[in-house]
């Protein structure tokens, strides 16, 4: 028997729960798949995982594979839990391992962080992943994280961190690397550039600085300055922020003190990259100079190819082809210029062309099973691109009314609202409605009620036909 499926029964028998991370997203699923099946359930326990496994399996409009192999796992009380899971699966996995209901997890390293769960036994499957074209092993620290899940003070008095080893050799590899081992030292956010270009930018919008000298003070007593230790380094590095923010006009320069524009101060506030906000200003002015109404494509590649989006898809081989002839189709839509093909800058925008198609299938109520199909995304994955997307055209809103342009602010605004339930344009008021979700809106718009004056006209019978008693006498209590 495989040593991870043997040690999460033995936790099982002794009446423990275990988390099992594993090293990917599929990994995660297999590896609970294959402990449940060798689960048998006690007969009292039946009901409460079979209420469970209908939560989870029922927490999309429309439930996809993904869903039903974890609805099929949690009737043994195992799951798995990795960032491909939308919150509300999450959230009852996490709930229902604290009560005792599920007993093992088996997870991606993202739950190493920030969760408290009360783990017994932590199993580590593999402490290699794939990096950069070859396996390696994982940080140091990454391991601690991992193996700090065990044993948590409020539910156990000791806990037990295990790793597999394969071989003799790797035993000794693990002993080394993570028992006896140090971990990494921690590096200053400040040193990647996005983060400090936001910062700067903040201290000097909220008047904290206002002369170069006040800034080279300010951040000589951060952090990064004490880790990075060359000053003159950092100096210059400040000293080509301040320039690039005041070329983009988001600050200014008068003799020797630095303010914030307007646009620069509102930047600041909705707390995006300046390059972001900076790409997006230029988008709008030329959605502007066009003098017509930009593209749902237009909007969401625009906000697609930021750093805020990032990490960006993968392209597949055979999808080259596939996102040039789009681009052939589609390309003057866009509110940037498509880079050459040799430009080292030209994958990241075939990616965001890759992510607007994706946001574009969801308002267009492209089935949430054939998205993950097509693009290889998780509907958990999704949905954080669509919190963040919703915040960029939010962003984009407040930009172009700075600027002036209130057709682009119309238009980014039912944008917005259609990205947030997943339909097209005609159901927008249909899924206004507590309980109406995408499907359930199309459902009632191929009945012909189409709005909320045709669904007042509808007879409670067939409302109940359509909807189900529960859902249509809540529907009927919102229109009255």
């Amino acid at each position: 028997m495989d040593p991870t499926i043997k040690l999460a029964l033995e936790t099982i028998e002794l009446g423990k729960q275990a988390i099992v991370f594993c090293g990917t997203k599929s990994s995660a699923e297999k590896t609970a798949e294959e402990i449940a099946k060798k689960i048998k359930v006690k007969a009292e326990k039946e009901k409460e995982l079979l209420v469970l496994s209908e939560q989870l399996l029922h927490a999309l409009d429309k439930p996809t594979k993904q869903c039903e192999r974890l609805a099929k796992c949690v009737k043994k009380g195992i799951a798995f839990h990795h960032a491909g899971l939308v919150n509300k699966q999450r959230k009852l996995i996490e709930d229902n391992f604290r009560n005792g209901t599920i007993k093992i997890i088996c997870a991606t390293p993202t739950l190493a962080y920030g969760v408290d769960l009360p783990a017994f036994r932590v199993i580590i499957k593999t402490l290699r992943r794939y990096e950069h074209g070859y396996m390696e092993w994982i940080p140091t620290l990454e391991y601690l994280q991992m193996a700090g899940r065990a044993g948590r003070p409020k539910y156990d008095k000791i806990g037990e961190a295990i790793a597999i080893a394969t071989t003799e050799a790797m035993k000794d590899e693990i002993i080394e690397r993570y028992i006896h081992g140090l971990p990494e030292e921690i590096v200053s956010k400040l040193a990647v550039e996005p983060v400090l270009r936001m910062h700067l930018l903040a201290l000097i919008a909220t008047g904290f600085v206002r002369t170069k000298n006040d800034i080279i003070e300010f951040f000589k007593a951060t952090f990064w300055a004490k880790q990075f230790s060359d000053f003159e380094m950092i100096s210059a590095i400040i000293e080509r922020m301040l320039n690039l923010l005041v070329k983009i006009g988001f600050v200014k320069k008068q003799k020797d003190v630095y303010r914030a524009t307007r646009l620069g101060l509102r930047v600041s506030q909705l707390y995006i990259d300046p390059l972001t906000a900076y790409h997006i200003v230029n988008c709008i002015k030329v959605a502007e100079k066009a003098k017509k109404e930009p593209s749902a494509l237009a909007l969401l590649q625009m906000i697609s190819h930021t750093a805020e989006m990032r990490p960006l898809p993968g392209i597949r081989a055979k999808e080259y082809d596939e996102l040039q002839e789009f681009l052939f189709k589609h390309g003057e839509e866009l509110l940037e210029k498509e880079p050459s093909m040799w430009d080292v800058e030209y994958e990241d925008f075939l990616s965001s062309v890759k992510l607007a198609r994706l946001f574009l299938d969801w308002i267009n109520e492209v089935d949430e099973e054939v998205i993950l199909e097509r693009y290889k995304i998780r509907p958990g994955e999704t949905r954080a691109k669509l919190e963040i997307a919703d915040w960029l055209l939010y962003s984009a809103s407040e930009l172009a009314k700075i600027i002036g342009n209130k057709l682009f602010v119309s238009v980014v605004k039912k944008l917005r609202l259609r990205m947030k339930y997943g339909v097209k344009e005609e159901l927008l008021e249909l899924v206004m409605l507590k309980d109406i979700g995408r499907v359930r809106a199309r459902m009632l718009y191929s009945f012909g009620i189409k709005s909320i004056s045709d669904l007042r006209k509808v007879e409670k019978e067939r409302l109940e036909k359509i909807l189900g008693k529960k859902i249509a006498e809540k529907v009927l209590l919102q229109i009255e």
